[in-house]
């Protein structure tokens, strides 16, 4: 097991530093950032050295490992924009962020795991056909498209939710709604195919045999043993939260890292794109590997067999 988690931590940097170079290449190739910082009729001798100042004049190899060597201080830069340290820019976004992909992840948990082990337990029945329709709405309604119906309905229609900004604490119930759509979707079907395969095994017929109730049968062996794709997912739309909040954060003009991320992208701010997406890859990759070491303690077989298959 402690081999796999080595492999795995390798892939994990690899993974991390091939984001990193691939979206610092896209950036530079993007178009030149100081066209847009310049005022207005300015001089070809003033963007010249505008761009000399900025340091984009260099090669882009040059570029690249001044880049590396100033990450490798733990220092993210200075905005070419906005002239502020791109820590202060971002970290001032990030508890937004937070905020809202917290929420969206206790609503898809919520909901999804329950609505799951329900259609499971009640297959065939009212019960099914009556939540099934909820996963499928969940599953195939874009975010953008649920964010704006719910901003007319419950913001415009009925008044009772703030359309933008997060100034209360209310303003977050639509984006996580929004955002937690698709993966309440996701947990659903996923704990639903658990669930069910656990069912047909022949444990869970002699635990009922002996006449345990339904319910301690599906919380204390069921779930159990059928958690290991349920922490997979959770791992994976933990991550997704993160990179659909670009498109919510729009939509509800949140004030988190998915605005700021299109606004740098817009201004070609590259250092604050490049910390973003850094910040965000490297949390979908220790979302995995966290998700790997929870393997071996739900499952004591995957410790024996170095690691799941």
């Amino acid at each position: 097991m402690s081999r796999y988690l080595l492999g795995r931590a390798a892939q994990s940097v690899l993974a991390v530093f091939g984001v990193m170079t691939i979206v610092f290449v896209i950036m530079r190739l993007s178009g030149d950032p100081t066209l847009l910082l310049v005022p207005e009729g300015a001089t070809r001798e003033q963007i010249d050295a505008l761009r000399a100042q900025l340091g984009f004049d260099r090669p882009i190899a040059v570029q690249y490992a001044d880049y590396l060597w100033t990450l490798g201080r733990l220092d993210l830069g200075q905005s070419v924009v906005q002239r502020l340290p791109v820590w202060r820019i971002v970290g001032e976004r990030i508890p937004y962020t937070a905020w809202l992909a917290s929420t969206a992840l206790a609503f898809s948990v919520g909901i999804g795991i329950p609505v799951g082990v329900a259609t499971a337990v009640w297959r065939g029945t009212l019960v099914e056909r009556a939540l099934m329709p909820l996963v499928l709405v969940g599953q195939s309604m874009p975010t953008f498209w649920s964010g704006i119906l719910l901003i007319m309905l419950f913001g415009v229609g009925l008044g009772w939710l703030p359309t933008s900004g997060a100034d209360d604490w209310r303003a977050v119930i639509m984006p996580a709604v929004a955002l937690g759509g698709l993966s309440m979707a996701t947990f659903a079907r996923i704990t639903r195919t658990a669930v069910m395969e656990e069912l047909g095994k022949d444990y869970v017929r002699a635990i009922r045999a002996k006449g345990v109730a339904q319910p301690v049968v599906v919380i204390r062996h069921v779930l159990r043993n059928g958690a290991v794709p349920i922490v997979t997912i959770a791992a994976l739309e933990i991550a997704n939260l993160l990179a659909g909040a670009v498109i919510v954060e729009t939509v509800f003009a949140w004030p988190g890292m998915g605005q700021l991320a299109v606004q740098s992208i817009q201004a070609r701010d590259f250092l604050v794109v490049q910390a973003i997406v850094l910040l965000v890859s490297v949390s979908y990759v220790l979302l995995n590997f966290a998700a790997d070491m929870l393997y071996g303690v739900i499952d004591p077989r995957i410790r024996l067999r170095g690691g799941p298959r």
